[in-house]
């Protein structure tokens, strides 16, 4: 049977392959990202003194992003989420199509809504997100990403709080997934193109 594009070359393996396989290099470190976070989270609290703050998190990328802001934040706020694809399974490149595959349990109107988000790259799925709930009249909305991958950018967004700008590299670990796996690593990694490439 041929292997489903974008997985694991002996992609019946993948579940018991060490992450030291395709590790290329640690691009940003466990204290580092959480020193991080906990700047963003006081920057984010400041802002946000007084305000119906509820936090959108995209799914499932940004989960362990979005439970360790909340950590760092000292001011009031909600939490509800959004699942959206644009990518399909194992493509490495946006499909620029999205659509809504979970939509929010709670109403958005008048609410100082914060977006938070693992990574943006070329910018059309955040884009496209940003329209719609544009559409629903919270009384603010803003974006928070952990990584920008600006050398990619091809639609416009707005980002009001940066984790970091990082370099056009593949990256997995810390909510970003290969293929679904390895999300539970502390550290955000870059990929061995020569061990882990989609199959022809």
């Amino acid at each position: 049977m041929k292997p489903a594009v974008g997985s694991i070359t002996q992609s019946r393996e993948a579940p018991m392959q060490p992450y030291e396989k395709f590790l290329a290099e640690i691009l940003i470190p466990e204290d580092t990202l959480q020193a991080r976070i906990r700047e963003l989270g006081e920057e984010i609290s400041r802002d946000y003194q007084g305000k119906a703050l509820m936090l959108i998190c995209i799914l499932r990328g940004g989960v362990m992003f979005l439970t360790d802001l909340m950590r760092s934040l000292t001011v009031p706020h909600t939490i509800d989420f959004m699942a959206v694809s644009s990518y399909g399974a194992g493509a490495r490149e946006s499909s620029r199509q999205v659509r809504i595959t979970l939509d929010l349990q709670m109403s958005v109107e008048g609410k100082d809504v914060l977006l938070v988000e693992d990574i943006i790259d070329s910018g059309h799925t955040i884009a496209s997100v940003l329209e719609l709930l544009k559409t629903r009249a919270p009384n603010s909305l803003r974006v928070c990403t952990l990584l920008d991958k600006f050398e990619r950018r091809e639609a416009e967004v707005p980002i009001d709080y940066c984790g970091f700008k990082i370099p056009n590299k593949f990256v997995f670990g810390y909510g970003l997934d290969l293929d679904e796996y390895y999300r539970n690593l502390p550290f955000v990694g870059v990929v061995r193109p020569d061990k882990y490439m989609p199959p022809d």
